[in-house]
Formats: structure tokens, sequence, C-alpha cells
């Protein structure tokens, strides 16, 4: 298992040629420091466990690993349903004036169809995303206030590399923000 920068395990799910509505995540606090823990996975390009924390408000550090190379029966109950409530999605960066202006006016011919129609939000947010051209979305159990049980199972399937990274994360927190910050 290889520890990277949180940022490069994003860029990895951004370059898949998966299909970008199959991405499905779980999140929440980290279990037994500063920061949250988050695992996002396809099952075609496998799952990736990320711990992150905001050393100010404009700055996210961590890190991150793949941990498996694909979702099997025994990971496929612990991520969330497709009608799950919560969602997320990972945007690519606009490279210049004419993508904002495309991607605005795909935007805005979304939104002017979806106001006009009766619609659903889950019919919303994916019309959304794909205007966007989003690489990866999908349904996320998120609790930003503790763990979601399926996060706690992840960890303890993944707990070989729950202790490398959180140990990585440790010393990133030590390097930044030092142990009075904790």
């Amino acid at each position: 298992m290889r520890v990277r920068d949180w940022q490069d395990i994003l860029e990895d799910v951004v370059e898949s040629d998966a299909e970008s509505s199959g991405w499905r995540a779980v999140a929440g606090d980290r279990h037994g420091g500063v920061g949250e823990d988050m695992f996002i996975g396809h099952p075609s390009v496998g799952v990736f466990q990320l711990k992150t924390f905001a050393k100010n408000p404009y700055d996210v550090r961590g890190v991150g690993s793949r941990v498996a190379r694909r979702i099997d029966d025994e990971l496929e109950p612990l991520f969330p349903e497709a009608d799950s409530a919560g969602r997320f999605g990972v945007n690519r960066g606009i490279e210049d004036a004419d993508d904002a202006e495309t991607r605005a006016k795909r935007l805005e011919a979304v939104l002017e169809t979806h106001a006009d129609a009766p619609t659903t939000g889950d019919a919303l947010f994916e019309d959304v995303m794909d205007a966007l051209n989003s690489p990866a979305f999908g349904p996320m159990e998120y609790d930003m206030y503790g763990r979601p049980d399926g996060l706690d199972a992840l960890s303890e399937t993944f707990e070989g590399a729950e202790e490398l990274l959180s140990a990585e994360l440790d010393d990133l927190l030590d390097e930044d923000v030092g142990r009075g910050f904790q």
C-alpha cells in the first residue's frame, strides 16, 4: 500500500475512465483525532481511503491510499445505496474563460429545464453533475458530528491502512500545527 497526498488520490478518481455516476462515498469525523475520514469507491476502480484536516479555512491537508482494487460482495453493503439522501461530487478545475462560459451555459440550461418541469432532487443533482462534467459523483453517507456505521465498518475492514494513514496524518499535524492544536 502506497501512502500519497490526498489530492493525488482525488486525481486518480478524476482520471479514471469509470462511469461518473457509479461512485459512492462514506465520510465523517476522524476516529481518535482531528480531521475527517472518507472512503470513496467505484465497483470497477476500487476503494480509496482519505484522511484530511483543515489547517485553516483555505488549506486542507491529508493523506490517502487505494485500499481495494474493486468493490466485492463483502464491501458492497458498507457503502450507501443509490437512493441514499446524501450526495457528493468531484469536480475538475475550470481550465480557462471559455471553459467557464461553456459550463455556465450548460448549467443555466439545466436549471431552466428543471424549473419548468416536474423533477426530483436526484434528477437535478445528476443533471447538474453532467453539466459540470463531473468525473465522479453519487450517493454519500456523511455525518459531520460523528461517524456513520459504514465508516466504522470500512475502517475495521482496512485496519492496517487505517493505522498507517492515521500515523501519517498525525505526522502532518505535528509538522503543520503542532500538538497544541489538539
